[in-house]
């Protein structure tokens, strides 16, 4: 059905953001104690500036010119799709029990599950809209490569690559200083990156069915990720001192995926 080009760019799409993760991960092999309060901060706001900068030129713009319209019947999709996509993290940040890595809090239903599965959830839920994201990218490349071409499709994946690495570290140092051994703490961290390659996949074999409403997903992606920038990552650069290293990150961050995105697309 598809080229072996098309599938050797899947693959790799699918192969790469989750490769960051357990790059990330594997971290707490290297570095002894808890991660620097300013490291992290800097890797968060290099997250949220990829996350923001992937959510404008790899899905919006795209969603945009794929409607073939002109006037508000073209940002209509965008709209409705990214709206969406804020309603529906929303919801699941309502529904699914986690707790974020600078809280001693529980967020969402009560639950008896331990801190760790709260960490590791709180990831998760934040990798489910970037895994939709990149099984979007991949459907709207394969046949809508006139406004998504794959090696643009490619970029989204590399910057989600790159900015998983930190993610990858940010889930399992904690997990480590709080007795957890190496392996259990970097297998924890890996997994949080698991729902990615899932997310891609299912959107994947779906292509066919989605295909109508692929500006309305490709908004709805952007959406979904933009909400975890605004909810979770900015915050979280604010908080205490060194708030200026997050800023430092998130411009980094916006500017080497906007540069991936317009020179690889």
């Amino acid at each position: 059905m598809f080229r072996f080009n098309s599938m050797n760019g899947i693959a790799l799409g699918l192969l790469l953001p989750f490769l960051g993760t357990t790059i990330g991960a594997a971290c707490v092999f290297l570095i002894r104690n808890a991660m620097p309060q300013r490291l992290q901060k800097i890797l968060t706001g290099f997250a949220a500036g990829v996350m923001v900068a992937a959510s404008v030129w790899s899905l919006l713009i795209p969603s945009i010119e794929m409607t073939g319209k002109e006037g508000f019947m073209s940002i209509l999709p965008a709209i409705v799709g990214f709206l969406i996509g804020i309603l529906f993290l929303l919801f699941l940040d309502e529904i699914i029990p986690h707790q974020h890595i600078d809280s001693n809090e529980s967020e969402g239903p009560k639950s008896r599950m331990s801190k760790t599965a709260k960490l590791v959830f709180a990831v998760t839920l934040h990798n489910i809209p970037e895994g939709m994201a990149i099984g979007v990218a991949l459907a709207a490349a394969m046949d809508h490569s006139s406004y998504l071409p794959m090696a643009g499709a490619l970029a989204l994946s590399v910057g989600i690559a790159i900015q998983n690495f930190p993610e990858g570290a940010i889930v399992s140092m904690p997990l480590r200083s709080a007795g957890n051994s190496k392996w259990k703490s970097f297998l924890m961290g890996t997994l949080s990156g698991a729902v990615e390659p899932v997310g891609a996949v299912v959107t994947i074999l779906l292509a066919s069915i989605v295909l109508p409403i692929l500006p309305y997903l490709l908004a709805f992606a952007a959406g979904a990720m933009m909400y975890v920038v605004v909810e979770e990552l900015i915050p979280e650069t604010q908080e205490g001192k060194h708030s200026n290293l997050g800023t430092i990150g998130f411009s980094v961050g916006f500017l080497l995926m906007m540069a991936l995105d317009v020179l690889l697309g």
